[in-house]
């Protein structure tokens, strides 16, 4: 198993890059003050890793909540992905120097493929390539990549993706494909740790909480790391934002992860990567 040690705890990544395991997702935090309070609240309450994209139009108010902060720019793991109309070798590279400049910033930590595309991935990975050899970028990855996905780039890829981020959570835990990534270096990383917040409806999730003593939001994250898997939950409010990061004073015993793992239905609360038209 990984160590989980605190807050600022990290997974190396293939590259020998630090990933900070926990972060906060800015998906549908609205730009300007809301999302620019939330990083800020995070990185002030020790959190060191957020993560954006082109496709949630707050980029900007990330990159201000990182100056507006406490914390230096060097110490926070920021991420961002290169949306499905910008996916392409020369567009992608105009996508990344746009969401730089939105950022305020002049790298990146990680930069994704947002969805895979088919052929045109492979182009817009290429230039991802560029990207980390040009030192703009620390580490590259996908989101979205099934197996056949990745082992469709790994046809013409001269780097192996560093990081996988999956929807991921008891319902949809995909074993095999982490199995898969695991066996080529490939960090995985959960989106929608939380299903939406249908986790919070589930009779077992509200039995363990009470065993443990802590939030079921508190018990799925735990799983999530001690799985190996780096997770990204999405608040805006500050005290949630407090609160899902108590991690680290309690563990979940095998049998309780076995448990959820047992939950897998193959269900997903976001699109299918194999069939979404965006």
């Amino acid at each position: 198993m990984k160590k989980i040690t605190d807050l600022q705890g990290s997974f190396e990544l293939h590259n020998g890059v630090q990933m900070p395991y926990f972060g906060l997702g800015v998906y549908q935090s609205e730009d300007g003050r809301e999302v620019i309070n939330a990083v800020k609240a995070a990185l002030n309450h020790g959190y060191r890793h957020i993560d954006t994209a082109a496709i949630y139009h707050n980029e900007e108010g990330v990159g201000t909540g990182i100056r507006e902060s406490n914390v230096d720019r060097k110490d926070v793991f920021l991420t961002s992905k290169v949306w499905n109309n910008d996916q392409g070798y020369d567009a992608t590279l105009k996508a990344f120097d746009a969401s730089l400049d939105r950022l305020g910033t002049d790298y990146l930590d990680l930069y994704l493929v947002h969805w895979p595309k088919g052929e045109i991935s492979k182009d817009t990975w290429k230039a991802l390539e560029r990207l980390y050899q040009e030192k703009r970028v620390r580490a590259i990855g996908v989101s979205n990549f099934l197996q056949h996905h990745l082992e469709d780039l790994l046809t013409s890829a001269e780097i192996v993706p560093m990081v996988n981020q999956m929807e991921f959570h008891p319902y949809l835990v995909q074993q095999d494909l982490i199995d898969f990534c695991n066996s080529k270096g490939i960090q995985y990383e959960a989106w929608s740790p939380l299903m939406q917040g249908n986790i919070f409806d589930l009779d077992i999730m509200k039995d363990l909480a009470s065993k443990y003593n802590k939030t079921i939001a508190q018990i799925v994250l735990r799983w999530d790391l001690q799985k190996g898997v780096v997770t990204i939950p999405k608040s805006s409010k500050e005290k949630r934002i407090i609160a899902n990061s108590d991690l680290f004073d309690f563990e979940l015993s095998e049998e309780d992860v076995q448990l959820l793992d047992g939950l897998e239905k193959g269900k997903r609360f976001g699109p299918d990567p194999d069939n979404f038209a965006f």
